[in-house]
């Protein structure tokens, strides 16, 4: 596996390059954004992408990043506040890691997603257009009004309106919408969406949801089913 670690602080660079080397890891290091940016090319599996950079913000660069390149992203850094999973889950990035963080638990996450890279695009047994409130007449690409989930175009209109959502946010509102009304267990949502069945990955989705409410517009149509998971509420 090829990695780029993007971290402008060399007492936290030279040993994590060290420990991630003896795992198997070949770790290319960059101290700033335009480094970073300059150094991505088709050879990077997965990139370490640290926030507080001295020339560009983190989020400035992952927002670069997906102009032209679908490469994983993990964010790693010190702000562990909500709203910045948030922002930066929703500018593209893959994963979220808060330091301080445990070495097993990073390596997890890289492993993780660079799998989930390896088997994109997900899921391809949705049809073609799934809406929340109604059948889809045969070969109709989006109802006028209502959720329609478009997996062939991966588009989601709501009364007719697109939302833009990330990779992942599509793969999880896909999901959901294949079964209306039936309860997916978080087990399985993490096992179909996220290719894994880490416990520790738990936040990750919880984040997605929130994220997935807000842009949907209308936060009770993906319900809780405390201690279960979640579902799409046909009616909401």
């Amino acid at each position: 596996m090829r990695l780029l670690m993007v971290e402008d602080d060399l007492r936290i660079a030279a040993p994590l390059r060290a420990v991630l080397g003896r795992h198997g890891i070949d770790v290319s290091h960059a101290c700033t954004g335009e480094e970073a940016l300059d150094a991505l090319t088709g050879d990077v599996d997965v990139i370490l992408l640290d926030l507080n950079l001295p020339d560009h913000d983190g989020f400035e660069v992952c927002a670069r990043i997906r102009r032209f390149s679908e490469v994983p992203v993990i964010m790693v850094t010190a702000r562990a506040d909500i709203r910045s999973r948030v922002h930066g889950l929703n500018l593209g990035a893959d994963d979220y890691v808060t330091k301080p963080y445990d070495i097993a638990e990073l390596l997890a996450r890289i492993h993780a997603v660079s799998r989930r890279a390896r088997h994109e695009p997900r899921p391809e047994t949705v049809p073609a257009a799934v809406p929340a409130t109604a059948t889809a007449p045969a070969g109709n690409a989006a109802p006028t009004g209502g959720l329609v989930v478009d997996a062939a175009a991966r588009r989601v209109t709501v009364d007719g309106t697109e939302v833009v959502l990330t990779r992942k946010e599509f793969d999880l509102l896909a999901l959901l919408a294949a079964r209306p009304g039936v309860v997916f267990r978080r087990e399985q949502i993490m096992s179909e969406v996220w290719r894994t069945s880490w416990a520790g990955s738990g936040r990750t989705l919880e984040v997605h949801v929130a994220s997935l409410r807000a842009k949907l517009g209308t936060p009770r149509l993906v319900e809780t089913v405390r201690g279960v998971g979640y579902r799409l509420v046909p009616d909401a």
